[in-house]
């Protein structure tokens, strides 16, 4: 399943954040964001490394994700993912998602059908903001796993304030007069915090496409952040050789940030929103026994999403007179809408 190249392949870029928490150093606050929109440009994936979460809060916060997912099926099933698109929030037991790059399919039941021939073999938690009324959490009981629920709404705040700097970054690497202009549109009451697991699956199974892990996907949102634990198996398009996948391997304590089909769309397609996937792991201690059976895999993409009365429109230093806006003018929510409702 994996299509790497022995060759010429492409890298993924690594921009070190700890010169941006300067806000003294103007100039090297400036450089930290002209590598991280390069990256974008070329990539759409990058590694940041010394951004300001500890290694502390993410080894707690892979633990209660392991714990979570330990949990029996009756106790996951007492937070359900509701019927429908519309609420992204709860338990999806696996075969639930179905991820797909066909933006919609309307109302056409053999395509939705199609789709799900080869089922996504893993199962997810999403979480939103406490305050996010159109998106309700769905928690499992508090004594079922005493203190989870308190530690992932500080977790998905602790996000929110990474994910805003990234932001700010990208803004002063696009050169725009306001260093806020992506931040402020993000209250941060619409993003999503996932806990994802992979289970474990024949490398046969993956190989023949019997069963999928995640195909080949964009993100909706303006950026993801991706923390992986050291399993292996996401892989990023090579820009420069469409169908031919590269490992995006494991780094400890690194954020891997793409860009979302949101901020391709606001930056004039200046900025790359690349197609990912995870697959079989590209080292062979990844599996397990004979069968070549796939360890677990433990991950938790957080996605920062506008608000979504937020108009979604070119960037101004992306266009000009000789370069016009691409994109009409959507607000997210109707954007979400028109991606949302082919997932379930």
């Amino acid at each position: 399943m994996s299509s790497t190249s022995k060759t010429t392949q492409m890298a993924i870029p690594i921009v070190d954040f700890e010169a941006w928490s300067n806000t003294e150093d103007k100039a090297a606050r400036r450089r930290v964001a002209q590598e991280l929109v390069q990256a974008c440009q070329r990539v759409g994936f990058v590694y940041i490394i010394n951004h300001s979460l500890s290694e502390n809060i993410l080894d707690q916060a892979f633990d209660w994700v392991r714990r979570f997912f330990r949990l029996s099926e009756d106790t996951k099933m007492q937070a359900p993912h509701p019927d429908g698109w519309a609420v992204h929030r709860g338990y999806s037991w696996p075969g639930l998602e179905k991820v797909s790059q066909t933006i919609s399919t309307g109302d056409n039941e053999d395509t939705r059908k199609r789709l799900r021939e080869i089922p996504d073999a893993k199962e997810i938690y999403d979480i939103g903001s406490e305050e996010n009324r159109a998106q309700p959490n769905q928690w499992i009981p508090g004594e079922a796993l005493m203190g989870f629920r308190s530690f992932m709404n500080q977790f998905y705040w602790e996000c929110n304030k990474v994910g805003v700097e990234i932001l700010r970054a990208l803004a002063l690497g696009l050169n725009l007069d306001d260093e806020d202009h992506l931040a402020k549109k993000h209250s941060g009451h619409n993003n999503q915090l996932r806990l994802l697991h992979y289970l474990p699956v024949p490398a046969d199974d993956l190989e023949k496409e019997r069963v999928a892990r995640c195909p080949a996907h964009t993100d909706w949102s303006s950026i993801t952040m991706l923390f992986q634990d050291d399993c292996g198996g996401l892989e990023v398009e090579d820009v420069s050789r469409p169908s031919h996948f590269v490992p995006a391997a494991p780094v400890k304590n690194s954020i891997v940030m793409n860009v979302g089909d949101l901020l391709q769309r606001w930056s004039n397609d200046r900025l790359r929103s690349t197609n990912h996937r995870v697959g079989l792991p590209d080292l062979y201690d990844r599996f397990e026994g004979s069968n070549r059976l796939t360890r677990e895999r433990f991950s938790i993409p957080y996605f920062m999403a506008p608000d979504p009365d937020s108009v979604i429109e070119c960037i101004p230093s992306c266009m000009g007179d000789e370069e016009a806006a691409k994109y009409e003018p959507i607000t997210q929510a109707n954007y979400n809408q028109m991606r949302a409702s082919i997932m379930y």
